[in-house]
C-alpha cells in the first residue's frame, strides 16, 4: 500500500511490523525507525494500541492484508517528519460494503484541521476500493469537535447506540455514493 499524500500529510501505511513492535513495548526509537519519523511521547501506548487492533497479535499476524486494511499515520511533510495522528479502519469492509473508520490526532497537534484533512484522504481512497461502498465512524455524545471532524468530511449522523465503557455513541455514515 503506497502512502497517501495531502497538502500537509503524508499518510503512512500502518505496517505489521509497527504494530507488533508496540504490542510487544519494543523502545519508542524503535518505533520511529520503523515509522521513519517521530513519534509523539505519548504514542504508541501499548493500551493505545491494544484498544486499536483488539485482534490478538496472532490473528494480525494471520491476515495483517485484512486487519491492517487501510490504516495510515498522519506523518508532517513539512520539517522534519512527525507523526501527528492516525486514521485507523477496523478492517476490510463487510459482505455489505460497510468499513468502520476511526482517528485520533495527539492533543499538541488538535485543533490544526489535520484529521478533516486525513480522513478526507482516506474516505476518497477506501471508496476507490471495489470492495467498500459504506464507511461507518462513532463517536462519543459529548465530543463536539469529532461531530464537526465528521460533518465536515461529508459523513451524517444517522442514529445512536449505547456502548458499556464509553455511554451514547453517535454513528455516523457517508456512502460512495453520497454528493460531498
Amino acid at each position: 500500500m503506497e502512502p497517501l499524500l495531502t497538502a500537509r500529510l503524508e499518510l503512512r501505511p500502518v505496517t505489521l511490523p509497527v504494530v507488533l513492535a508496540a504490542l510487544e513495548g519494543r523502545p519508542r526509537r524503535e518505533i520511529e525507525a520503523l515509522v521513519g519519523a517521530e513519534m509523539p511521547w505519548t504514542w504508541p501506548s501499548r493500551a493505545l494500541v491494544e484498544q486499536v487492533f483488539q485482534a490478538s497479535p496472532d490473528a494480525i499476524r494471520a491476515d495483517p492484508g485484512t486487519r491492517l486494511w487501510g490504516d495510515r499515520l498522519m506523518v508532517l511533510r513539512e520539517g522534519p517528519p512527525r507523526v501527528v495522528g492516525s486514521i485507523v479502519f477496523d478492517g476490510r469492509p463487510g459482505s455489505d460494503g460497510t468499513c468502520s473508520i476511526g482517528y485520533g490526532v495527539e492533543e499538541s497537534s488538535q485543533g490544526k484541521g489535520y484529521a478533516s484533512e486525513a480522513l478526507t484522504a482516506c474516505i476518497a481512497w477506501a471508496f476507490a476500493q471495489p470492495e467498500c461502498t459504506r464507511i461507518r465512524a462513532t463517536t462519543t455524545a459529548w465530543h463536539k469537535a469529532s461531530m464537526r471532524v465528521l460533518e465536515k468530511v461529508g459523513m451524517r449522523r444517522v442514529g445512536e447506540k449505547q456502548d458499556p465503557d464509553a455511554g451514547t455513541m453517535l454513528v455516523y455514515e457517508i456512502d460512495r455514493d453520497d454528493p460531498r
